[in-house]
């Protein structure tokens, strides 16, 4: 091995003190049960340079996952089948998606000097800060997965977000990956891009089948609402239930989804396509079908948890959601009314206008309505005839009812919840950590 320059050393020295800073910190917030971003935001404060060396540590390069919903199910899905081809993978597990997140992810594993030990990083990135965190990092792919209504109080129009993300794939260095059944990311500009450009997508019969579709927002500025004609390198060709046939390239990958739904589907089209760039000739539709065959559902994204200390007991299903078109896709891929449920939404999202354009009609009752705007959810929900058991607007009371409701038949509750109370959900559940040991 080439002895390391003395440059390099110096240079990586004046790291040591801002990475020890942050991993105390790490380890500070950690110990009281959270707090994923602050070892980051103040690590870039102490070392602004110490992100963009990351650009040029890992052989297979940089990968940006962007997209409206789906980006931290597929960067795990990613991450499993580079994994499952042998690569050591870095990456952002939890969706902490903003710089201080990527940061923080990088402490985990950093050396003092600032240095990962991996082959790729798979990052999942916030779409508002995809262009400049592209200079920064110089990707190597940018895969955007799709635009749906979200964050209008932080971004105002879907389209804003379509063409950050089409602005930020412009800087990727090796290949761009978009999803052909998106109204606006199909329309991309295949010759404003330094890279070539691949597309995955879903059978349209099989999205036809499916009760709303995909839910990507229809483009309203082009004259053509619906999405562009192109030929999918990675296209979902048959689902049934979690196992899903994806064909990808010439050949087809049989793979088992780590959790339920049509979007799930649609992402590891998305996925199959991002490493089978990266990894060119040595990608494997069997390696491939080993990753998701050893894959445990993304943090909070179908996780099953005990409702008690005893794991031969009654189990929660956490069913994350975000915003309507997220809320929307899981509750379509139900495979029947939930036995017992507790939905949640709290403060951090402003208006909640768009729980009346979601259809609850495969949910026939709520036992628990929580968080700091249950009421607003609750009056959403008796106002689509959906029985309602109790409000609590307090999630660690609410979390004590449900676990004095009479046990189900299936042994198993569902929890939809959004991001704050799903973190919440599971550290009072005895699951507070916030990050995946496996890298």
């Amino acid at each position: 091995m080439t002895p390391e320059a003395p440059q390099a050393r110096s240079a990586g020295l004046r790291y040591v003190f801002p990475v020890l800073a942050g991993k105390l910190a790490r380890f500070a917030t950690r110990l009281r049960g959270g707090g994923s971003a602050f070892p980051g935001y103040l690590t870039n404060r102490l070392a602004p340079s110490l992100l963009p060396t990351l650009a040029d540590q890992f052989r297979y390069g940089v990968v940006f996952v962007l997209g409206s919903n789906g980006k931290t199910t597929t960067t795990h899905m990613v991450s499993e089948v580079l994994r499952a081809h042998g690569l050591t993978v870095f990456t952002n597990p939890t969706g902490a998606n903003l710089p201080q997140g990527v940061t923080s992810a990088l402490l985990a594993d950093a050396t003092p000097t600032g240095r990962v030990k991996a082959d790729v990083a798979v990052l999942e990135i916030d779409e508002g800060y995809a262009a400049d965190l592209a200079d920064r990092l110089s990707p190597s792919v940018i895969l955007s997965l799709n635009v749906q209504v979200d964050q209008l109080y932080r971004f105002y129009e879907t389209e804003r977000v379509a063409d950050m993300m089409l602005d930020a794939s412009t800087r990727a260095s090796g290949h761009v990956v978009v999803n052909r059944d998106d109204p606006y990311l199909s329309k991309i500009d295949v010759g404003a891009m330094r890279a070539p450009v691949s597309f995955f997508g879903v059978e349209p019969g099989i999205i036809a089948a499916s009760a709303h579709g995909l839910a990507n927002a229809a483009d309203t500025r082009s004259g053509n609402a619906g999405a562009a004609e192109h030929t999918a390198y990675s296209e979902v060709r048959r689902v049934s239930g979690r196992d899903v046939t994806i064909r990808i390239g010439e050949a087809d990958a049989e793979v088992r989804l780590p959790a339920r739904g049509l979007h799930y589907a649609a992402d590891a089209a998305a996925a199959l396509a991002v490493a089978s760039r990266v990894l060119g000739d040595e990608f494997s539709t069997d390696a491939a079908a080993r990753g998701f065959a050893r894959m445990a559902p993304a943090y909070g994204r179908g996780e099953v948890i005990p409702l008690r200390r005893d794991p031969a007991g009654e189990q929660v299903e956490f069913v994350m959601f975000k915003n309507a078109p997220s809320l929307q896709m899981n509750l379509d891929a139900l495979d029947g009314a939930p036995e017992r449920a507790l939905m949640a939404i709290d403060e951090g999202t402003p208006d909640v206008s768009w729980l009346y354009d979601v259809d609850f009609h495969g949910l026939e009752s709520v036992d628990v309505v929580t968080g700091e705007k249950a009421y607003q959810l609750a009056l959403a929900l008796e106002h689509a005839g959906v029985r309602i058991g109790a409000v609590e607007p307090d999630m660690e009371r609410a979390v004590a009812m449900m676990r004095e409701l009479p046990r189900t038949s299936a042994g198993r509750q569902t929890w939809f919840v959004n991001y704050e109370l799903m973190m919440i959900g599971r550290r009072i559940l005895g699951h507070g950590d916030q990050e995946v040991a496996r890298r």
